[in-house]
């Protein structure tokens, strides 16, 4: 990936941190998000070389990770997808996720109002 442009997204004002996209020439976008450390020392300055870390730190794990016969992951090899409550038949789990999905989503998920509470003001000359 050549990496062709870099954004920088305050979180919450900078307060819950930053998000680093790196744009390569493809149109591939890689993310990252750099939550805010505990002294509140992360900026936008500092938010790409901390995303560069946790990139590198991502890739390094990557390399060093073992399958179950004890042999290093072949570089990009597709991995098993991790199981859900929907292939595992799960309806307890399945509702509940459904249920926290809904309270996460409540005030979006409330009609709009077709009601005005505006009063027009007519522009009368006597």
């Amino acid at each position: 990936m050549q990496v062709v442009g870099i954004q920088v997204s305050a979180e919450r004002a900078g307060k819950a941190g930053f998000t680093v996209e790196f744009v390569g020439a493809e149109g591939e976008v890689v993310t990252v998000t750099c939550p805010q450390d505990a002294e509140a020392s992360l900026n936008r300055l500092n938010a790409v070389a901390r995303a560069k870390d946790i990139l590198s730190a991502a890739l390094e794990a990557d390399e060093t990770a073992l399958d179950a016969s004890g042999q290093p992951h072949p570089s990009g090899a597709a991995r098993d997808p991790l199981p859900n409550a929907r292939t595992a038949h799960d309806t307890g789990t399945m509702e509940e996720q459904l249920d926290e999905g809904l309270e996460d989503t409540f005030p979006a998920s409330d009609p709009v109002s077709i009601a005005s509470s505006a009063i027009a003001k007519g522009n009368s000359r006597r």
